[in-house]
């Protein structure tokens, strides 16, 4: 049994323009010490779609409709009060996006990860220290780091720190929502090579969410391509990537230099559609190279084809 399936997700913003359907029926699975890789362009519903699963949905947005099921336990079916018990931090935690903004200026790093173990954990003061300090060696810092301040830290640093955070209570499942932004190169592999270690050694779940396809190729089992919503291609990455069937996963994989073999660099015209009134139809259509009269029509259905899901109706007819 997987360690997380989402079953038909839908999750919309309530908003004053209209329901803006950021994640429109997706499924996929994460199984124990595999690695998934949420990828597409920014607007697709990437981080909605984590802030879904740790229930964590600002407003006005909320989860309309699915299932996520835990460990054999729905989550939507739980209060917050369950979920703030149970689940989130102890079960499920996650590096957000702009982690290296999200500590808290004015604490030490000591005080914002002791926080996290006094309150969910019972630990006294000294054994949070004890095991703060521990966190901070895992992820390759200094134990002295405990006493500073966030502006007194690198970038890499403040986001080994934000990791070692999200590994306090050893969660089954981490979410890192584009843990690499912002960071350079050299710290970008250094991160990278820090997430793969941990959850080799620790046997954590791993939801990947970054629109870097090279982060995507290198750190994922399984890849789910999303766009404007919904995913259209789900499955091994080494398919995926050797041999992209959806013309969206395709030309997102074409718009990446390759050093293996030269190739001529294409790019998708168009900009993603507003999910306020998405394209009736295939919500790729308007940008696809290969539209038929049925892509403007009905929504493909998703469907098996050589060893992955895609929903097209090249595949699908």
């Amino acid at each position: 049994m997987p360690l997380l399936e989402v079953r038909d997700l839908r999750t919309y913003y309530f908003t004053y323009r209209g329901v803006v359907k950021a994640v429109d029926g997706i499924s996929f699975e994460v199984e124990k010490g595999k690695t998934l890789g949420l990828a597409g362009e920014s607007g697709c519903g990437k981080s909605t779609a984590a802030y879904s699963i740790i229930k964590l949905v600002p407003p006005p947005g909320r989860i309309v409709g699915g299932q996520i099921i835990f460990d054999g336990m729905d989550l939507t079916k739980m209060s917050e009060s369950e979920i703030r018990r149970k689940i989130r931090w102890k079960r499920i935690s996650m590096v957000f996006q702009g982690a290296m903004n999200a500590l808290t200026p004015v604490y030490t790093i000591a005080k914002q990860i002791t926080e996290v173990l006094t309150y969910h954990a019972g630990m006294s003061k000294t054994e949070a220290l004890q095991r703060a300090a521990e966190l901070l060696e895992m992820v390759g810092l200094d134990r002295t780091v405990l006493r500073r301040y966030p502006h007194e830290l690198s970038g890499g640093m403040k986001q080994r720190a934000f990791i070692a955070m999200a590994l306090a209570l050893n969660p089954d499942l981490v979410i890192a929502d584009e843990p690499t932004t912002a960071l350079d190169v050299v710290v970008q592999a250094q991160i990278l090579n820090l997430l793969k270690r941990l959850q080799k050694e620790l046997g954590i779940g791993l939801i990947l969410i970054t629109h870097d396809l090279a982060v995507t190729a290198e750190m994922s089992d399984y890849v789910a391509v999303m766009y404007a919503g919904k995913i259209v291609e789900y499955g091994p990455n080494e398919l995926i990537f050797r041999e992209p069937l959806h013309p969206y996963s395709e030309g997102l994989i074409m718009s990446v230099p390759s050093l293996r073999r030269p190739r001529k660099v294409k790019w998708i015209p168009g900009l993603p559609p507003d999910l306020i009134e998405p394209p009736k139809g295939c919500r790729f259509h308007p940008r696809c190279s290969r539209a038929m009269d049925i892509c403007r029509e009905k929504e493909p259905p998703m469907v098996e084809v050589k060893g992955r899901k895609v929903a097209c109706w090249l595949y699908a007819r």
